[in-house]
């Protein structure tokens, strides 16, 4: 009889540590979209806007500092995470605003630590520890990933969700991909993104870098194009 009680209890604390957890990821994504929503057009932010009044994203921080998400639901733990480095790159831009740029900022990527997840970690850590190492043939990342900078592929008006979190990676893909400001066509040769020098491993698992641009591209790069580099563009991507 006492074991049965006592798998009843953890069965029910199961449950409810369950429902709890749901329930609190869901209000932060949930109220993530709503700032999103509020403070980024036309892939950009409006930081100013955000200095002013920082409730809601204060808010959205302190939620999110004691979630925890398990890789096991992949989409949900993508999700959390693509939010909170996005929300996190604000926050950083917003602490030291006004600034010209988030390399302005010594330390911005790899030094300042945030609590967030349970743990406290840099941005550079939420991008290559947290989500490329565990999903490493998930190169989407990079298109998605917002460091605050025009040369990011821009940040959308809405919360990354589990529910649709593939479509979302698609489309911002795609978007990146066939603006002929991030990919530079000029009859035979191409200037591309930093991006691709930088994480050239990620977008070469089922080929070439080109083959990968060309997966997403709707007029696709010649067969023997001659690829190079443009700089990247660290000026702020805030709204003017």
């Amino acid at each position: 009889m006492k074991t049965l009680k006592s798998k009843s209890l953890v069965i029910a604390f199961v449950i409810i540590a369950h429902f709890s957890y749901g329930q609190g990821t869901s209000e932060f994504l949930t109220k993530s979209d709503a700032f999103f929503k509020e403070n980024v057009k036309n892939g950009r932010v409006a930081y100013k806007a955000i200095k002013e009044n920082q409730a809601a994203l204060d808010e959205l921080l302190v939620l999110a500092k004691d979630l925890t998400v398990s890789k096991s639901d992949a989409s949900e733990y993508q999700a959390f995470w693509i939010n909170g480095y996005n929300l996190l790159v604000i926050n950083s831009i917003v602490e030291n605003y006004p600034i010209k740029s988030p390399l302005d900022k010594p330390g911005f990527f790899d030094k300042t630590k945030h609590d967030i997840g349970g743990t406290s970690i840099t941005l550079n850590d939420i991008e290559n520890k947290l989500l490329r190492k565990n999903f490493p043939k998930e190169a989407r990342f990079h298109f998605v990933l917002v460091c605050g900078g025009l040369g990011c592929p821009p940040i959308i008006n809405e919360a990354y969700m589990p529910s649709n979190l593939d479509a979302q990676l698609e489309r911002q893909t795609k978007l990146a991909l066939n603006d002929p400001n991030f990919i530079q066509v000029n009859k035979n040769k191409v200037k591309i993104s930093q991006i691709f020098e930088w994480y050239k491993g990620d977008f070469e698992h089922e080929g070439k870098v080109t083959d990968f641009i060309n997966k997403y591209k709707s007029e696709k790069l010649p067969e023997k194009v001659k690829v190079s580099y443009y700089p990247y563009d660290w000026t702020l991507n805030e709204v003017k």
